[in-house]
């Protein structure tokens, strides 16, 4: 089968990896032309342009983005409508908003186009292991274009599902996201407990982790990786305590707060993140003037 692939970043060239390996064709698209290349040398067919990637594809087409959320991606969708036919469809493989995604499934469908959103798990390691693929869209699309999915997914009977029409696949990667921010903050303050009594117990968090990983009710692939990432240093000194977000973590809390459906483990993990990112919150120096002024407790300097 073949496909046109539009994003060749690290994931993004990975799929298409993956893709060749199954035996699919990808024609493949990139601002970067060494990003192109790279995938040339994989076996993809290079397009110098997006409208050079639509005259190489038969149709009906299937266009894979893997882009960032937002004005690039809308820019892309825009761009390619114009180019498509009827039948033609666009499988949006990135973090999208499912508003957005399900306002440009309604643009696209007044023109015959299909959008496909595929919420994508995996990261780095999707290569090897597979992709957790959550796919909205229409069921006559999704049908057409299963063996793309089956492929990128860790086997053909597993690891992906259609979940819904257009914005689904979007909604349940959001979802998915928002469960995996308070997965790795009760592992985080998990192991600080356990750093923090380190001295007493001479505890060895590497070991701990390992044992956990054995018939543990707390196993998971994402202990895993906290076992990696403690074998490569164990007091991840190098690491500041700074915590980005990709911004599904907050729009999660913002659809909990639409839908009144409590998620405080959830918000609380997003809170966390915020609070990594700041040296001196006033917040703190608030508590510790309030201390001061009505019990006359002591306060410490700031840092100069």
């Amino acid at each position: 089968m073949e496909i046109g692939m539009i994003g060749l970043g690290r994931m993004g060239g990975n799929m298409a990896q993956r893709l060749l390996l199954g035996g699919h064709h990808v024609v493949a698209y990139d601002q970067n032309p060494d990003a192109i290349a790279a995938n040339a040398s994989n076996g993809a067919t290079p397009a110098d342009s997006v409208a050079n990637l639509i005259d190489q594809l038969s149709p009906p087409r299937a266009v894979w983005l893997m882009l960032p959320a937002g004005e690039v991606t809308e820019a892309a969708i825009a761009h390619l409508s114009a180019l498509l036919s009827p039948d033609d469809a666009i499988i949006d493989g990135g973090n999208a908003n499912y508003k957005d995604t399900i306002r440009r499934g309604a643009t696209l469908s007044e023109r015959g186009i299909h959008l496909l959103d595929a919420g994508t798990s995996g990261g780095v390691w999707g290569l090897a292991e597979g992709y957790s693929l959550m796919v909205g869209g229409a069921a006559d699309a999704f049908r057409r274009l299963e063996p793309i999915f089956q492929t990128l997914a860790p086997g053909p009977d597993r690891g992906y599902s259609r979940v819904g029409p257009t914005g689904a696949g979007h909604f349940t990667k959001m979802v998915h996201n928002g469960v995996e921010y308070g997965l790795m903050q009760a592992y985080a303050e998990g192991f600080e407990l356990l750093q923090a009594k380190q001295d007493d117990f001479d505890l060895d968090l590497l070991a701990i982790a390992k044992t956990w990983q054995h018939g543990s009710v707390v196993r998971s692939w994402l202990l895993d990786m906290a076992v990696r990432a403690l074998a490569a240093e164990g007091d991840l000194a190098s690491l500041a305590s700074y915590v980005d977000d990709s911004g599904e973590g907050r729009w999660t809390v913002q659809e909990s707060v639409e839908l009144a459906v409590p998620t405080p483990v959830i918000t609380a993990a997003l809170y966390q993140r915020f609070r990594s990112r700041q040296p001196a919150p006033f917040s703190g120096k608030m508590l510790a003037a309030l201390r001061n002024q009505f019990g006359g407790h002591t306060v410490r300097p700031s840092e100069p």
